[in-house]
């Protein structure tokens, strides 16, 4: 009996429908902290980037048809921040502790991290404007 074969077929696009941003990576582990009730939650880290993001289900004919026919997946929501340099776990003042993953060595992540500098950047330029 034969292997099956194996094929990698990467998403082709990620629609983001928003982007909530974070001046500091310890404001984003406490939204991740309450928006997980409590709970247990970690965030995720690549190229500079802290972030968390929430999928739109797979749960639905049009969700799953456009992943499967399009190569486009969506998430409803990112909440972000900077981090330079990646550090294992962030600690809050309130001593929330949270989990950081490395998830740079994949090349949609690190997509989703310079699209997301490039959208902090225009924020900045938009507070300085509003100033």
């Amino acid at each position: 009996m034969s292997s099956p074969s194996v094929r990698l077929e990467p998403v082709k696009e990620l629609v983001i429908k928003e982007v909530l941003f974070f001046d500091s990576v310890e404001e984003l582990a406490r939204f991740a902290n309450i928006a997980a009730g409590g709970r247990p939650t970690g965030i995720y880290w690549a190229n500079g980037v802290a972030f968390l993001y929430y999928p739109l289900p797979l749960t639905t004919k049009l969700t799953v048809s456009e992943l499967i026919e399009e190569g486009r997946l969506y998430w409803a929501l990112v909440c972000f921040s900077p981090m330079p340099q990646y550090e294992r776990v962030v600690e809050t003042k309130e001593k929330i502790m949270v989990p950081v993953m490395d998830v740079s060595s994949c090349s949609m992540f690190r997509a989703v991290a310079e699209k997301l500098k490039e959208i902090a950047t225009a924020l900045a330029e938009k507070k300085l404007e509003g100033a």
